[in-house]
């Protein structure tokens, strides 16, 4: 069981990230951890995992947990043997049959004789049977990391599980062998994803968010339901108070044109009375006075209203506040914009990429899948597609087209410069800067963001900033080809892409694992490697 009691977390700057959070996770109970970027929802599965102290409250497992991490740079110096915490082990076992049985080597051992053999059997399942325990982790892919550490899952059978976008990098066979440990372990799972795949298959929902920690019974699709009707209220909620706001401004301003006509009435009669001047002062300073009075009166109500309102509006989900407005491309549907015919590629060392050429066409108006393992080639074809790179076999035809290439890295954004300069590297057609900044307005970059280092953007306002920057180019691309785009994102920033592609009108090529997204986004067609 693992309980949480009053847990709060502040930033070595004093930055509160969360206060007071309450959770009690049955055994055998499995649980997803949702939320918005910058909620904290890593930061507590290191908490969770004994990794970082909490400010305050307290922290209470049955079990050790076993914790599989999102980012695995800071394990690049160690052996697969050493990430998955059996060297010690495996080096007792090597003395021991080497006949060096000490009484030191027994006791690191702990009886645990089928500790090599387990940890053979699950790198094999975990599709790393080629790699040796002795194995640099920092020579491996993304996907081969994440799997060393699923492969510990295995090893260990860990009663608690935290896993952090567990599929992040992993291919559609990876994330195959992912979903069926996760419908057949009986350990406690807490897992933070986007994937709506595997969050489909656990148990219950946590949203992590300025509230606190939300539970709702049911798996993501139940979620996702139950926050459409609480947005739906949300905003039934903000048309109200705007239309209160409108009436108490309307209301104060007729208020205060019948006092200040009744003020003007109320001099002139005074000046006719002919009443002394120090009368005639007192009684227009308490005529002011009043005034003062009802208008403070009203504003005190309507600034009210308006900051109750400001609040609300805050709540609104991040695709419901932006307008994307991209242009459409000025091709016609179905005209061939790529034709690859019997291509292949083949690096100085090693046979050819593809054991058969490839040929295949792209038309406008197509939304298409490129999918395929990891090491199948996705980005080495995109690149022949497109134009860097030539063909070591076969020939590729391109139409006069304009294409934009979105990298997992957004590398397509400048490398140095404030946002509102990264912006102005895509002012081909010389906008105003007021007009650029409208259009970051609409990507939700306020003016209080403008002026921040490109450096310091997460992935998700990376992908904003890059999809404001196709809207602030001269001409919408025709073709946008896309390298697994939710990656990075969490479900917030997926919905705001998805809603981005499906208002753009041209050409889709995008590689990606997620079945979820592509079906949300509408691709047709797959090329599979």
């Amino acid at each position: 069981m693992l309980v949480l009691q009053n847990l709060s977390y502040s930033h070595p700057n004093q930055d509160v990230l969360f206060d007071g959070l309450q959770l009690a996770l049955e055994p055998h109970h499995k649980s997803a951890l949702v939320g918005n970027n910058g909620a904290g929802k890593s930061t507590l599965l290191r908490l969770l995992a004994g990794l970082l102290p909490p400010t305050a409250g307290r922290i209470s497992t049955d079990s050790a947990p076993y914790y599989v991490p999102q980012h695995f740079g800071q394990y690049n110096h160690l052996t697969l043997a050493q990430a998955l915490g059996v060297a010690d082990k495996l080096t007792a076992l090597h003395q021991i049959l080497a006949g060096e049985a000490t009484e030191a080597a027994m006791a690191v051992l702990d009886d645990d004789w089928t500790l090599e053999e387990r940890c053979h059997e699950a790198l094999a399942y975990w599709q790393l049977a080629a790699l040796p325990l002795t194995q640099p982790l920092a020579e491996l892919s993304g996907g081969q990391k994440t799997k060393v550490f699923l492969a510990g899952l295995n090893i260990h059978r860990p009663e608690l599980v935290l896993l952090d976008e567990p599929s992040n990098h992993l291919d559609t066979a990876g994330r195959q062998l992912l979903y069926d440990y996760i419908q057949t372990t009986s350990s406690t799972l807490l897992v933070v994803s986007h994937d709506r795949q595997l969050l489909n298959l656990l148990d219950s929902v946590y949203e992590l968010s300025p509230r606190g920690l939300t539970l709702y019974g049911g798996n993501y699709d139940f979620y996702a339901e139950q926050k459409q009707l609480e947005n739906q209220a949300l905003a039934q909620e903000v048309h109200s108070r705007e239309k209160q706001l409108r009436k108490a401004r309307e209301v104060a301003r007729q208020a205060l044109e019948r006092k200040q006509k009744q003020d003007a009435r109320g001099r002139k009669n005074q000046d006719k009375a002919g009443l002394p001047a120090i009368v005639l002062n007192t009684m227009r300073n308490n005529a002011e006075n009043s005034t003062a009075r009802l208008q403070g009166q009203h504003t005190e109500k309507t600034g009210q209203l308006a900051q109750e309102l400001t609040d609300l509006r805050r709540e609104l989900p991040a695709a419901d506040k932006m307008k994307f407005g991209f242009d459409n491309s000025a091709l016609h549907a179905g005209k061939v914009l790529v034709t690859a015919e019997a291509v292949n590629f083949t690096y100085p060392v090693g046979p050819p990429l593809w054991p058969q050429p490839l040929s295949l066409q792209i038309r406008s108006g197509e939304r298409i899948a490129l999918r395929g393992s990891n090491g199948a080639g996705k980005t080495t074809l995109i690149r022949l597609l497109l134009g860097p790179a030539a063909p070591t076999q076969g020939t590729v035809q391109r139409a006069a087209c304009r294409a934009v290439y979105i990298d997992q890295d957004y590398s397509l954004l400048p490398a140095q410069g404030t946002l509102y300069e990264l912006a102005q590297h895509f002012n081909q057609a010389a906008m105003p800067e007021h007009e650029v900044k409208i259009r970051l307005a609409r990507f939700l970059f306020g003016k209080d963001t403008w002026d921040q280092p490109g450096q310091s953007l997460s992935g998700g306002e990376k992908m904003r900033l890059a999809l404001c920057g196709l809207t602030l180019s001269q001409q919408a691309p025709d073709l946008i080809v896309l390298d697994e785009p939710t990656n990075n994102l969490d479900l917030q920033n997926i919905a705001i892409l998805t809603a981005a592609l499906n208002e753009y009108a041209g050409t889709l090529l995008v590689v990606s694992h997620d079945a979820a997204f592509l079906a949300d986004i509408g691709v047709a067609r797959t090329i599979a490697l």
